[in-house]
């Protein structure tokens, strides 16, 4: 709900407060005092594109501040919580127009962007008017009014999954198609590719193990001779003798110590058995070294044949396993593409099925629900005087989208037997603006959360038809909030809160303000709006006549 308008110096008005309140709220006053302006700094506020001379004659800048209260539910809150603002019970928009033109727009007190408030006046606000091609008059929002009006939100979601699950079946089959298509043409390259790999049959770590043989192999001869020498050097002929002839004269001595070498005598021992432990350490590295013909050209060749793959294809040797595991992969999707291609085409079959099930099902909701509003509106339309016109819901086939395969576009005949056409080419200004009246009582049942501002809609009509008018507008405002600018007393008469419009000169400078009425000035006003400049005492009491009359 929209819970004030305050504009500063924007084309005539200076300085101006507004607080509106729940239910009809009519706004009324001569031609030209400005109540246009009051929309059209709504609408600047909101982020609608309009007129770009706002600012007022001798001001630097033109402000419009916009407070709305949300209720828990209110679909701004997603909006806003996409954009990153804080979650609040109120919202506060700020629009700033500066004299050369440059707009800066605040959200709860956060920089915005124009397309952030463009994003929310859709869900806060829906101005209707003979030019209302932002609302009713526009085709492209008819079928989701329809869904809104009469179809269960279950079939559009149930219509919606389905979809998602065609084109995820469309997708899936569309790509193999094309990989098969990549793989047949490289079909020769994967059967050789694959052939060689196996062949050679390559293991991660392989190369290294390979490397590391080779080299030794290339120093075996240096290395074995090296290892000789040391062993000769523990064996008997060496370190071995040594140790044994010093444990056996000390054996001979120790009687002559008492004891004294018997330490040493254990440290022999113990050199003894790591010498011997040496010994054979020596012998298994030299058993190591023992190369059996022609043993270093297999290496050598394994190696190079593992090197020479990985370059043609251009990996590293330690990847060659993984990349014959992946041709092998391509190669098997290749042969087993045909059972491939038919079962992914029968899911997208299945899939096509199931979705035509649901926009069929979505499509007889709506025809259901279409016939239900032509049968609202034939209602509504008769105290309008406009019972031989003809509302129809017309519901045809178009494109499948994620919301089924329908068009929905709302034609009116205003004559008898003569054909049917869009609103906005087929009824006059008045009559147009009826219908839009009617069209919106009948949608809006249920709907709340949202203003909705009419902008002379009443043009045009008088008498028992205006009544009428406002009859509805009252209706439409009973739980809701309704804003009407307005001409028409009897319209004006049904407002539960009346603001007048007037022009006033001030230091030679024309300014607009707008003034609450009272009980009393509602009546003059009213008065004025029947007998024009000079207001009778019969106007004032056909007023207060109206005014009593009002529900």
């Amino acid at each position: 709900m929209l819970l004030s308008l305050d504009i500063r110096d924007v084309l005539i008005i200076d300085r101006l407060e507004l607080r509106f309140q729940p239910g009809l709220n009519v706004l009324t006053g001569e031609t030209g005092a400005g109540k246009s302006i009051l929309l059209d700094a709504l609408g600047f506020v909101l982020g609608w594109r309009g007129r770009a001379d706002l600012v007022r004659q001798g001001a630097d800048q033109g402000e419009v501040i916009a407070e709305f209260a949300l209720a828990a539910d209110h679909p701004a809150h997603v909006l806003l919580s996409e954009a990153g603002f804080p979650a609040s019970d109120a919202l506060l928009l700020r629009r700033v127009n500066s004299r050369d033109g440059r707009k800066t727009a605040w959200v709860n007190d956060r920089r915005a962007s124009g397309e952030l408030l463009r994003a929310l006046s859709e869900v806060l606000v829906e101005l209707h008017g003979q030019q209302d091609d932002r609302g009713l008059l526009n085709p492209r929002g008819h079928r989701q009014l329809l869904d809104a009006y009469g179809v269960d939100a279950a079939l559009l979601e149930n219509a919606r999954r389905a979809w998602r699950d065609l084109r995820a079946a469309r997708k899936a089959h569309t790509e193999e198609i094309a990989r098969l298509e990549a793989a047949r043409a490289e079909e020769d390259f994967l059967r050789h590719a694959v052939s060689e790999l196996d062949k050679l049959s390559p293991e991660p770590g392989e190369e290294a193990v390979l490397d590391s043989r080779r080299r030794r192999m290339q120093a075996a001869e240096r290395l074995r001779a090296d290892v000789a020498r040391a062993h000769a050097a523990l064996s008997e002929d060496g370190a071995e003798r040594l140790l044994i002839d010093a444990t056996r004269w000390l054996e001979t001595a120790a009687e002559g110590f008492e004891g004294a070498l018997d330490a040493p005598l254990e440290a022999l021992g113990r050199a003894l058995d790591a010498l011997g432990e040496a010994q054979q350490g020596v012998e298994a590295a030299a058993e190591t070294l023992t190369i059996a013909p022609g043993e270093l050209e297999t290496v050598e060749d394994r190696l190079f044949a593992l090197r020479g793959l990985a370059r043609k294809h251009g990996c590293l040797p330690d990847d060659l396993a993984a990349l014959a595991e992946d041709l092998r992969a391509r190669l098997a999707r290749l042969d087993n593409g045909a059972r491939m291609l038919a079962d992914l085409a029968q899911a997208e079959i299945r899939a096509q099925v199931a979705y035509d099930a649901c926009a069929q099902e979505l499509s007889a909701a709506r025809q259901e629900a279409g016939a239900s509003l032509d049968a609202e509106m034939a209602q509504e339309l008769a105290p309008l005087k406009m019972e031989r016109a003809a509302f129809r819901t017309a519901i045809t086939p178009a494109e499948a989208g994620p919301e089924g395969a329908d068009a929905v576009s709302f034609e009116v005949a205003t004559n008898p037997g003569a054909p049917s056409g869009p609103l906005s080419r087929i009824a006059s200004g008045g009559e147009l603006s009826r219908f839009l009246l009617a069209l919106k009582v009948c949608l809006a049942r249920g709907v709340s959360g949202v203003t909705m501002i009419f902008d002379e809609i009443d043009r045009g009509v008088g008498g028992a038809t205006a009544d009428a008018v406002g009859r509805r507008l009252h209706a439409l405002a009973q739980g809701a909030q309704v804003l009407v600018v307005t001409h028409s007393p009897q319209v004006a008469a049904l407002g539960q809160h009346h603001w007048r419009v007037e022009k006033q000169v001030v230091n030679e400078i024309t300014l607009s303000r707008v003034v609450p009425l009272s009980a009393d000035q509602r009546i003059e006003e009213i008065a004025r709006m029947i007998s024009g400049d000079t207001i009778s005492d019969a106007a004032r009491a056909a007023a207060s006549d109206l005014l009593a009359a009002c529900p």
